[in-house]
């Protein structure tokens, strides 16, 4: 998170902007039918699950075998430019802050770690977390957010230390979370995978909307097994469809795949294995974690619109902001 106020007579201005890449696509925008391989096992392991491409487009993985975390700071180079140790057990998620703070699941050991760049030292920041985070996301309030895939539910850390059930209550259950992602205006998206559907929570509301696959108002995909959800600057879902071995994309025409369509699983370039993480970089490549081929793959964005687009953080009044939290 990035926060920049500026002061006026009447009010502040503050600038929020989150750290996840977040592009504009133009309609009907495509990629690659062919991805190409950024990173194989030698340095992510068996099974990597979590991936984090920053603004700079530096790309940040966990090993779960080895516990640490690799740091590419330009996608050209063949290998880590930056190797981290800490005490992890089998690492599945993390989030990069926009100063280079690094949250990482040390599920096994029962917390979350923080890794602080200006010191390059660890902290723990949420203790006896009773599941591992199957993903990890940091809200522009710095708030944090861990889904415990294992108890069905998503719980939030607010600055001050409470810790509240954000998603997965009575009112409505969830069956094996795995991605989430929170919007600016915090509301919460969810992979529901056991449900084989996105849910979407309201800011301060325990019951949640179905957004896509199986109960949405208006199917026009299936999911099988969900287990990625990322927004782009227009507020379009992005999913990686586990299950199918794919990549759904939506725009303003609703939703539609973008790789891997033939549903087949397969070690080519044209395939994926039970993907499960994705993160967007600047230009809207997409770089994912293709589990059972112990690889990362890099599709290409195919440029048609004459010009790269890039997410551009906006403006908001302080005011404004409590006011939609209220």
């Amino acid at each position: 998170m990035r926060k920049i106020v500026r002061k006026s007579f009447h009010f502040d201005f503050v600038v929020l902007t989150l750290s996840y890449n977040q592009p504009r696509f133009c309609l009907n925008t495509i990629w690659n039918s062919n991805a190409t391989t950024f990173a194989n096992q030698s340095f992510v392991g068996t099974e990597s699950y979590g991936i984090f491409v920053n603004s700079n487009n530096s790309i940040y993985i966990p090993n779960r075998q080895t516990g640490q975390i690799h740091i590419w700071l330009n996608e050209n180079h063949l290998s880590p430019t930056k190797t981290i140790e800490g005490s992890l057990s089998n690492p599945l998620s993390l989030f990069v802050t926009t100063n280079g703070d690094i949250y990482v699941d040390n599920g096994y050991n029962g917390r979350i770690d923080k890794w602080i760049r200006e010191n390059e030292t660890w902290t723990s920041v949420m203790m006896n977390v009773t599941s591992t985070c199957y993903a990890i996301f940091i809200d522009i309030y710095e708030s944090l957010y861990c889904s415990m895939f294992d108890k069905h539910r998503v719980n939030r850390k607010w600055l001050n230390g409470r810790t509240v059930i954000v998603a997965g209550s009575e009112l409505n259950t969830l069956n094996h979370p795995w991605g989430i992602f929170v919007d600016i205006n915090s509301d919460l998206y969810v992979a529901d995978s056991g449900n084989n559907r996105i849910q979407l929570f309201r800011w301060n509301q325990r019951n949640g909307i179905t957004v896509a696959g199986k109960g949405s108002s208006k199917v026009t995909i299936e999911l099988n097994e969900p287990s990625g959800i990322v927004l782009d600057g227009d507020r379009h879902l992005f999913i990686v469809d586990s299950g199918n071995h794919r990549i759904i994309g939506s725009d303003e025409n609703g939703f539609r795949c973008i790789f891997g369509c033939s549903g087949e699983r397969g070690p080519t370039n044209d395939k994926l294995y039970y993907p499960i993480g994705m993160s967007f970089d600047s230009y809207g490549n997409i770089y994912v974690t293709d589990i059972n081929n112990h690889r990362i793959q890099k599709i290409v964005k195919i440029n048609n619109c004459g010009k790269k687009q890039t997410f551009k953080a906006q403006t908001y009044s302080l005011s404004s902001l409590i006011s939609n939290r209220n």
